[in-house]
């Protein structure tokens, strides 16, 4: 027996073979690892995008729904309930805003109110209701640092309380903030402009300051709303666009429907 040949290693070139065997199977896990991290991060942003629309919209839209809402119309009026008081400037009103469509970010501001008899269910921006007679003023806006904000005055006997909301932890705090990733808010006002017809049709959408501006705001009927988001998954490929607008129609609940 050959005991050179019986105890012989591998040459020089079996290892370095090896080697590079290991390293492509080591590069081509990697590369598995780097895409399922990729697809993991990009999974997480657009949930988060479609949680933050799903949060935004939902309250935008319970809020402006109720606008000039009051109970017992048999015994109250929108006159005696939404008395004037910055920013509204009549009796009765119960709907403003400013701001041009195209303005830069952060945009246009947004403020409706409404009255809760107490333990009715009513709930203001904060999705908290009101045990005693109360009137909800709520103001939406985006800030610089991309936050939709809401601040909450709660009206209760003639005494104001103004709080900023800060949804996501269920806290208040000066910020007031709702949700991040925001970066712009803007606003139509779905008006009827021809009141010699008693339809409650739209026949024209206009910004916040045309609508002060022509005095319609008692003739608005519904609000487009778009909020401009964050595009989570801007700079991966086939994303050219940073943000992402989400737009949705709310009628004016009281505002809307056929008058016979």
């Amino acid at each position: 027996m050959n005991t050179k040949t019986a105890h012989r290693g591998f040459t020089l070139v079996e290892l370095m073979i090896a080697l590079l065997i290991g390293l492509f199977l080591i590069g081509g896990l990697l590369t598995l690892v780097q895409a399922m991290k990729r697809t993991n991060t990009t999974q997480s942003g657009l949930s988060q995008l479609q949680d933050n629309e799903r949060v935004t919209m939902t309250l935008i839209t319970d809020v402006v729904q109720s606008t000039g809402y009051f109970p017992n119309p048999l015994v109250n009026s929108a006159a005696s309930e939404f008395l004037v008081a910055a920013p509204f400037t009549i009796a009765g009103e119960a709907l403003v805003g400013s701001g041009n469509w195209g303005d830069p970010a952060p945009g246009n501001t947004i403020t409706v109110r409404y009255a809760t008899a107490g333990g009715d269910g009513v709930i203001n921006c904060s999705g908290a209701t009101s045990a005693v007679a109360a009137v909800f003023v709520n103001q939406f806006s985006v800030d610089n640092k991309g936050n939709l904000n809401c601040q909450l005055t709660t009206v209760i006997g003639g005494v104001s309380t103004v709080q900023n909301i800060q949804l996501v932890s269920g806290q208040t705090n000066a910020a007031g903030v709702l949700v991040s990733g925001v970066t712009q808010l803007q606003i139509y006002y779905g008006v009827q402009t021809n009141t010699a017809v008693s339809t409650n049709s739209i026949d024209t959408y206009l910004d916040g300051n045309t609508v002060t501006a022509d005095g319609y705001w008692g003739n608005v009927k519904s609000v487009k709303i778009t909020l401009t988001f964050v595009n989570p998954l801007s700079g991966q490929a086939g994303q050219t666009s940073a943000t992402i607008p989400f737009t949705r129609v709310v009628d004016v609940m009281n505002m809307t429907g056929v008058t016979t």
